[in-house]
């Protein structure tokens, strides 16, 4: 396998990290007793984990295996990529994610494990001390070799998902475990089925998220923290860069490729790509930026989306500025006005709007010299949305609902050509480019919301799809955002990573 770039994150206002945790977790500990002890290693510049564990068997009345884990209360998401290290001894030594109540080594457990011959499962304990049994204690995947693996629990139900390199993640099966505690443990685990064996897993793009109801309102209820995150294209590997308690959005790349842009409480700010602290950007006079914005394709102009008080729509204005500083140019009057892309040669801006009282979302143009805007789209009871230019200014790529479902679409810079790109169950918004124009990023949403609607804290995919041969879009990430996590262009300049914001409680 390639050199993985791993990093996980986490925020509990709760608890605190000790000085023996273990990356996001807050100890590595042996569990059982196991003849050989274990390791939990954390590499916080690789930002990998690495765990070696020993023990007879995770099964019967008590367990032995290696665990870094921490306390969480409520609902969750664990989610991680899972690899057993080497040929190995025995074909059922294990790793996964586990959730018990303590580290007795006969307590009552859930778990959501991948074995060395690839055979992966669910498994559980119904009570402290019972026995476990087979086959009624667990529930077997028809497929093998998954890599990402998800227990998330909601109220007292844990359910478990699992996926293929690329594919969706597949629900498996859930247990409802009677006596399972509010507060319990949640971690990553190895244990090698053979008490005289060591075995090795790594484990990545470990996320623990809190999630919050389908229902939640946002604006209503509070805003969940944020991450900034740098995916690796081509592997999947994703490392966190900065994080806050509150909401920010919606990733720029800067030209120089060592800064991403990224707006927060009505401003832009930068950060490099290390991490760091970030910096306000001068807008002018703009302090109600939403979060879409973006620079043109030479690297000398910014485009944002300024809310004007008292207009229609909340009044989201597209407005044009140097880079690297300088005074604000009105590019359109009327609104709901939302920035989303370029022309290739800087002539253009692209925009979502609403105009003359209609509920409906069209795409239209306007030229940066000054001018009338111009209609690209003719919706009338459906929505179209995030239109960006391509490099070599041929198309115009967009998402929209015709057919009943959001999906992918590009026309011709002039409206004309229009056609469908994908053609899935998924509702796809916010395609993005790559800067050789090979490949296209998208980010997903689930099967039951409104196609409409593009909304905060789902459950949602990024996915990755060819342009310039054939083949179907491929996940590159799952994780827990929506609204705000990926809607402007957010690719690197030498097009191999992507910037994204994912969120948790």
């Amino acid at each position: 396998m390639k050199h993985l770039l791993f990093y996980a994150f986490i925020l509990f206002s709760y608890a605190s990290l000790s000085a023996q945790g273990v990356g996001i977790f807050t100890a590595g500990s042996d569990v059982g007793n196991p003849k050989l002890k274990g390791s939990s290693v954390y590499n916080s510049e690789e930002q990998s984990y690495q765990l070696k564990g020993a023990g007879y068997n995770i099964w019967f009345a008590r367990d032995e295996f290696r665990y870094a884990y921490r306390k969480i209360k409520g609902d969750f998401i664990l989610t991680a990529d899972f690899e057993l290290v080497g040929k190995g001894t025995d074909p059922h030594r294990k790793t996964g994610w586990m959730i018990r109540p303590s580290l007795d080594e006969d307590d009552m457990h859930v778990t959501g494990t991948v074995h060395g011959d690839g055979l992966t499962v669910m498994q559980w304990r119904t009570a402290k001390g019972k026995e476990m049994r087979d086959p009624e204690d667990e529930i077997f995947t028809p497929k093998k070799n998954f890599t990402t693996i998800r227990l998330e629990r909601t109220g007292k139900t844990v359910s478990m998902s699992a996926a293929h390199p690329g594919e969706p993640l597949q629900f498996i099966g859930s247990y409802t475990p009677e006596g399972l505690p509010d507060e319990v443990l949640v971690g990553i685990f190895v244990g090698s089925h053979n008490a005289d064996v060591l075995e090795e897993a790594k484990v990545w793009n470990v996320r623990i998220d809190r999630a919050v109801p389908d229902n939640y309102s946002p604006n209503r209820e509070g805003f969940l923290g944020s991450r900034l995150e740098i995916i690796n294209v081509e592997d999947g590997t994703r490392k966190v860069i900065h994080e806050h308690k509150g909401r920010f959005e919606a990733p720029n790349w800067m030209p120089d490729g060592k800064k991403l842009l990224f707006n927060q409480d009505g401003s832009l700010w930068t950060i490099p790509t290390t991490g760091g602290t970030p910096e306000k950007f001068n807008t002018d006079f703009a302090d109600r930026n939403n979060n879409d914005h973006g620079i043109s394709f030479d690297g000398k102009m910014l485009a944002i989306s300024h809310h004007r008080q008292g207009l229609p729509g909340g009044g989201s204005t597209v407005y044009v500025m140097p880079l690297k500083g300088g005074a604000l140019k009105q590019i359109t009057e009327k609104t709901p006005s939302y920035w989303h892309g370029w022309s290739a040669d800087g002539k253009f801006v692209y925009y979502v709007a609403q105009r003359e009282g209609s509920p409906s979302y069209n795409i239209y143009k306007a030229p940066v010299a000054g001018g009338p805007e111009i209609r690209l789209t003719n919706n009338v009871n459906t929505h179209a949305d995030g239109p960006e230019g391509s490099p070599d200014g041929k198309y115009i790529y967009y998402n929209a609902n015709p057919t009943g479902t959001m999906q992918i679409w590009r026309m011709k810079p002039d409206g004309t050509g229009q056609e469908q790109l994908t053609f899935d169950e998924y509702n796809n918004w916010f395609p993005h480019i790559s800067p050789d124009g090979k490949w296209m990023v998208i980010i997903s949403f689930p099967t039951t919301i409104n196609p409409n609607d593009h909304p905060s804290y789902k459950r949602v995919m990024l996915r990755l799809m060819p342009l310039t041969q054939a083949g179907a879009p491929r996940v590159i990430a799952h994780l827990y955002g929506g609204q705000g996590t990926i809607n402007v262009p957010s690719w690197s300049p030498d097009g191999k990573q992507l910037a994204f914001v994912s969120n948790s409680e």
